[in-house]
């Protein structure tokens, strides 16, 4: 399901939000581990069963997580009057496109270890899950400790705010 453009998070869309970022540290841990053993030992098949599973998940998952928070979550943020808030936004927002950037060049890799093929260079493959595992982990946090509580304020006191209204 496509979000509508800019319109705010509902509780809905933060249960949805929450659950991925659950499931994204695990696949996370599970992708860094696998980039260890592609560069010091022959792969088997758990491996591929591993490699297939991850990528998966994040090609299955990943776009949709990024775009119900550029749609939903960041444009309230960015009308912030606390320019530190926004910045951070504008960096996350940037962020999406360095990880798809990083997901594009190790998908394809993934699902070659998937397959049982040996063709891809462990050490090319260690680096690129290296640079998408550091920017996803750093990304993930910052979205857990300041965007999704920031957002979860807003979309509480919205509730507030109209109850106010109509009391008055």
């Amino acid at each position: 399901m496509k979000p509508n453009a800019n319109l705010p998070a509902t509780d809905a869309d933060f249960a949805r939000l929450d659950d991925y970022h659950r499931q994204v540290r695990p696949h996370l841990d599970r992708l860094a581990a696998l980039a260890s053993r592609v560069e010091n030992a022959p792969l088997a098949d758990p491996d591929c069963a591993e490699a297939c599973a991850i990528e998966a998940f994040f090609s299955g998952s990943m776009r949709e997580h990024h775009l119900v928070e550029e749609t939903s979550v960041f444009p309230t943020l960015l009308a912030s009057s606390d320019p530190e808030l926004v910045t951070l936004v504008r960096t996350l927002m940037q962020d999406h496109g360095w990880i798809e950037q990083g997901w594009i060049e190790i998908a394809p890799q993934l699902r070659a270890v998937a397959q049982g093929h040996h063709w891809i260079d462990p050490a090319e493959f260690s680096h690129g899950a290296e640079v998408f595992l550091e920017l996803s982990y750093g990304h993930a946090a910052l979205e857990d400790t300041v965007i999704h509580p920031q957002a979860l304020a807003r979309l509480e006191a919205v509730p507030a705010r109209q109850a106010a209204g109509a009391a008055s």
